[in-house]
């Protein structure tokens, strides 16, 4: 007897329908997967054996064929053992439905029946409500997650016997709900405020002008001057995340297997902090299944890359794409992946081997040997990539005393909101939405010079040996502190205050 259910497999970041087929006949005992599934999908056949016999129903002893189609795209991962199982249970006349065809069946088996959680369950969700299907059937752990999709019923199940009954009609299992309000009343709720930064006024201002318009930053500065204090604090100041961009990094960390089982969407913008001996494949993304990297798992948040000089000079070279096309793609034997990639990169670094050179309160004892070959791991076209270069100094005893307050997230986040908006409304329907983004087209429109600003513009290039990718981006920042002023006009002011977040470029910080 033939049986047929629906499941779904994942292709990059996004989910794709799967038909599992099957087929029971009178021969010989065996039990074959066909349909190129991956070592853990030929495996379930084992899962399933031990799970219909522990759950208390019966294995056929027969010839069991089994095929997921479409049979040319390849399977990976133990997500197939329930719908298996619930395939093998119909064509045996153990289970009696007349509805299988709305539901789509995610979950892995234990050997007792019952079902763990599996990653990746929203983009595969998410495509089943795009093909049609409103009911899914899956792991209780998984149900929250996939319930922050309107429309879509989720009845997150803890073993084989109650998916069977429910699908019997015996004893329905109660639908999951969750409240995506309620999630996102949780926004916003940070561990690091900038009212713990004192002093360090001038770079509060830089990673100001950076969240309002997107721009990569670069913190340079002797040990304990608070760069790495000032990054964590980022995230905080940025736009509120959207729920289109919190279901985008709500996707790439379930299928990374980041997603924790009680948090269903990521509300916060993600800050990653990988080690400096992260690998290109850690930071880009890949591997013999290939999943997201940190430059994704980064998406829409902040990329922190701390002691940059000691990342391998491979894995560094890998952003230069990303941060132009903000999405990566791996191509591996399998087949080809892409993924969003669009990240704020806050990058710090000592300016010297010893990290004090420049300081006014220690001596550097390094030769410009060592200095020149220390800062040569930063290859000159990674840095003209970045919008802000800005060296932290350390912070005095007088300042580290005082006991006034600077502004608290919240307040600078009221200021980036309101020079986002003005963005936004500037660049609608243009698929642009922040001035780090703007295309030489846009710029020739939104960032045009009057003769003063031109002409402060052109000495600081011709001093500076500016590149042309410089220039534009000096640009961009002009129009974002001009937003922030909400000026209509880039002002000469707005020109001089971006070229002194370039003058670091000429020494590389």
């Amino acid at each position: 007897m033939l049986a047929k259910v629906k499941s779904s497999a994942l292709n990059g970041i996004d989910g794709f329908i799967v038909e599992v087929e099957v087929d029971i006949t009178n021969a010989l005992p065996s039990f074959e997967i066909v349909g190129l599934g991956d070592a853990a999908v030929k495996e379930s056949k084992e899962r399933i054996r031990s799970a219909i016999k522990n759950t208390g129903l019966h294995m056929p002893a027969k010839k069991i064929v089994v095929n997921l189609a479409p049979a040319s795209v390849k399977k990976a991962g133990a997500l197939y053992d329930l719908p298996i199982s619930l395939a093998v249970l119909m064509a045996s006349d153990q289970i009696k439905t007349k509805n299988i065809e709305e539901y789509i069946l995610l979950g892995e088996l234990a050997l007792d029946g019952s079902l763990r959680s599996i990653r990746g369950i929203l983009p595969m969700v998410i495509s089943a409500y795009q093909s049609g299907y409103k009911k899914v059937i899956l792991p209780k752990g998984n149900a929250k997650e996939a319930a922050i999709i309107e429309g879509m019923e989720v009845f997150g199940a803890e073993n084989l016997r109650q998916v069977a009954e429910h699908i019997s009609g015996e004893n329905p299992i109660e639908k999951t709900i969750v409240n995506s309000e309620e999630l996102f009343a949780k926004r916003n709720e940070y561990d690091f405020d900038f009212a713990d930064v004192k002093g360090l006024e001038s770079i509060k201002r830089a990673l100001l002008i950076a969240a309002a318009g997107g721009h990569n930053v670069a913190l340079s500065g002797p040990p304990g001057s608070g760069k790495t204090m000032l990054a964590k604090r980022l995230p905080g100041i940025l736009p509120d995340l959207s729920f289109e961009e919190a279901l985008e990094a709500t996707k790439i960390h379930s299928i990374s297997g980041l997603l924790p089982e009680d948090v269903p969407m990521i509300v916060n913008r993600p800050f990653r902090n990988p080690h400096h001996t992260v690998s290109a494949v850690g930071l880009s993304g890949g591997g013999t299944n290939p999943k997201p990297g940190e430059v994704s798992l980064a998406h829409n948040g902040v990329l922190f890359l701390d002691e940059l000089p000691e990342f391998r000079r491979d894995a560094l070279e890998i952003l230069r794409q990303p941060l132009e096309d903000r999405e990566i793609t791996i191509t591996r034997t399998g087949g080809t992946n892409t993924y969003p990639c669009n990240f704020m990169l806050v990058a710090a670094y000592n300016p010297c081997p010893c990290g004090y050179l420049g300081d006014k309160n220690h001596d550097c004892f390094c030769t410009e040997g060592q200095i020149s070959k220390y800062m040569s791991r930063i290859s000159g076209p990674l840095l003209d990539r970045i919008d802000i270069l800005v060296k932290v100094p350390a912070v005095s005893f007088e300042e580290l005393e005082g006991k006034k307050s600077g502004e608290t997230s919240a307040q600078i986040r009221e200021r980036v909101n309101k020079a986002r908006k003005i963005q936004l409304e500037r660049y609608k329907g243009t698929n642009i939405f922040s001035n780090s983004q703007l295309t030489p087209e846009l710029m020739e429109k939104y960032c045009a010079l009057d003769s003063a600003g031109s002409n402060i513009l052109k000495f600081a290039f011709e001093k500076m040996g500016l590149s042309g990718r410089a220039y534009n981006r000096i640009l961009k920042v002009a129009r974002t502190i001009a937003d922030l002023e909400n000026s209509e006009n880039i002002l000469p002011e707005h020109i001089t205050e971006a070229i002194q977040y370039r003058n670091a470029d000429t020494d590389k910080v």
